[in-house]
């Protein structure tokens, strides 16, 4: 079966490195393997020493190695609908290159591509070198944002086009789109919901978070995991790069050697249900195929790093005495620090910076929200029929 998987982590662990890595042990298992960045930083040119370019490049015995440009994605795959959409935004004749202004246009386009290359190319193994945790926790809840303002209005906007198109260019001097483009929006939102399927399918798609043993790193990894796992994802996996050897005989480095004992025993506790890796710190820049190779001969080889692994249990509704109740796992998380409330149809979450609205099914369709306990890791919400939905600012109990 075809398998997804996605490395992500604070700028500057070493996600490439470790994301190259796999991909050597993956080709020399005999698995057809792309190895593929969204950075737009892109540095896995520089790593395998070879000039890459838009399309995927043979780098060795079953394994090819793929820099996005989205903007050359959005060019060749979706050019009436940016056509359109530049001609809307920007002056005539800027070209669709001007999109890349809007936030997260690039992103989308970027995951749509491997969405398309999962499905049309014959890969076995498409290992994501993604940007830094912020922007990777974007580009990965942006299908879903996306396509939930897309099911609402797109209809509508439909009706919208074959009615109003004469009288906004006579009233308002601005261009509805035209079928084409419609048609263009249409593809691009059937594949936001194939795409929003295929990331949440555990069977296919894992995450797996490089860290260091640092303080800020050890942070931010731990509300990476916790907002992974709001979006709903299924990460596997933990790697601890740039482990000073236990063994240094030397006073400078005793202080360092037990600030990272101290960080990594904090990883090992915080993520004990998940399977922790540790990679050495190398005396050598990790570049060309044989300095990656040593990753994979010190920590990959007989570890099963490619198998499906279902750690965390999904989301999930429960019937109850009273009616339903759903289910979210939010490790690291602190009651606090949640806030939620039903608008409509869907239920709201929103933890710091993150926001997640969540369609109810139908049959929750005449019920409220009507508390919410946060247990065991676990925000447990009570639906009950009638009135008393939850409100936002509301409190969580313990």
């Amino acid at each position: 079966m075809k398998r997804i998987y996605i490395f992500t982590g604070k700028g500057g662990v070493g996600k490439s490195s470790v994301a190259s890595a796999h991909a050597l042990k993956s080709a020399g298992e005999g698995k057809k393997t792309l190895l593929v960045s969204t950075d737009m930083a892109h540095n896995l040119g520089d790593i395998f020493e070879k000039r890459l370019g838009k399309e995927a490049t043979w780098v060795r015995p079953n394994l090819y190695v793929c820099e996005i440009d989205p903007e050359y994605v959005m060019e060749q795959d979706f050019s009436a609908v940016m056509d359109y959409l530049a001609g809307l935004f920007f002056e005539p004749g800027a070209g669709a290159g001007g999109l890349g202004m809007i936030p997260g246009m690039e992103d989308l386009f970027s995951l749509l591509k491997i969405a398309d290359i999962y499905r049309n190319e014959d890969y076995e193994r498409i290992i994501v070198d993604c940007a830094p945790t912020g922007e990777t926790l974007s580009l990965l809840k942006f299908p879903e944002l996306l396509s939930w303002y897309m099911e609402k209005f797109f209809p509508m906007g439909k009706v919208a086009v074959r009615v109003l198109a004469p009288v906004s260019k006579a009233a308002f001097q601005v261009e509805m789109p035209n079928k084409t483009a419609m048609n263009e929006i249409e593809k691009i939102f059937l594949k936001l919901i194939r795409l929003q399927e295929l990331l949440k399918d555990r069977a296919v798609c894992s995450v797996k978070i490089v860290t260091m043993p640092e303080k800020m790193v050890v942070e931010e990894t731990k509300r990476n995991y916790m907002y992974l796992n709001l979006y709903n994802f299924n990460v596997d996996g933990i790697y601890i790069n740039r482990m000073l050897p236990k063994d240094l005989k030397n006073d400078f480095f005793a202080q360092w050697l037990a600030l990272q004992e101290k960080y990594a025993a904090c990883i090992r506790e915080s993520f004990g249900n998940l399977p922790i890796y540790e990679i050495p710190w190398y005396e050598e820049e990790l570049k060309g195929e044989k300095a990656i190779q040593r990753i994979v001969e010190d920590v990959l080889d007989g570890a099963e790093v490619f198998e499906e692994k279902i750690i965390t249990g999904r989301e999930c509704f429960e019937k109850t005495e009273h009616g339903y109740r759903l289910d979210l796992f939010l490790p690291g998380a602190r009651k606090e620090d949640i806030d939620l409330f039903q608008a409509s149809t869907d239920l709201v979450v929103r933890m710091g910076n993150f926001k997640r609205n969540i369609p109810l099914p139908n049959v929750l369709r005449n019920f409220v929200a009507t508390g919410a306990r946060f247990e065991e890791e676990t925000l447990r919400i009570q639906f009950e029929k009638g009135e008393g939905a939850y409100e936002p600012g509301a409190d969580i109990q313990a």
